[in-house]
């Protein structure tokens, strides 16, 4: 899994693609504890390329997205396709998160 990265109005927009799973989560989870060493405070994670995600996959997000707060920052998701929206919805991480159709709105969430 590659992890794209970008800049939005100032915040950071993490783009993974493809699959979230036991083999690839800590890259993500990595990417967003740079993100908290970095100083940064408004991360966006969109899930547009995301096919797949397991519970690792969510686990990794949690813990980064907890060292991204823990930073004073805040972390919001948005482009879930129905997929991985269902594995969000049961597991209650829709409740966690700050959730966004696209990253325009979710940049904007985090403000």
């Amino acid at each position: 899994m590659e992890v794209g990265e970008s800049r939005l109005d100032g915040a950071l927009v993490l783009a993974p693609v493809g699959r979230i799973d036991s083999d690839t989560a800590s890259t993500l989870e990595a990417r967003l504890l740079l993100a908290a060493q970095h100083g940064d405070v408004e991360v966006v994670v969109d899930f547009s390329e995301v096919l797949y995600i397991s519970s690792a996959g969510l686990r990794a997000l949690l813990a980064g997205a907890k060292q991204v707060q823990n930073g004073g920052g805040s972390v919001a998701l948005c482009g879930i396709n129905m997929n991985v929206r269902e594995v969000f919805e049961v597991s209650g991480f829709v409740a966690v998160f700050t959730v966004r159709d696209d990253r325009a709105q979710a940049v904007k969430a985090l403000r």
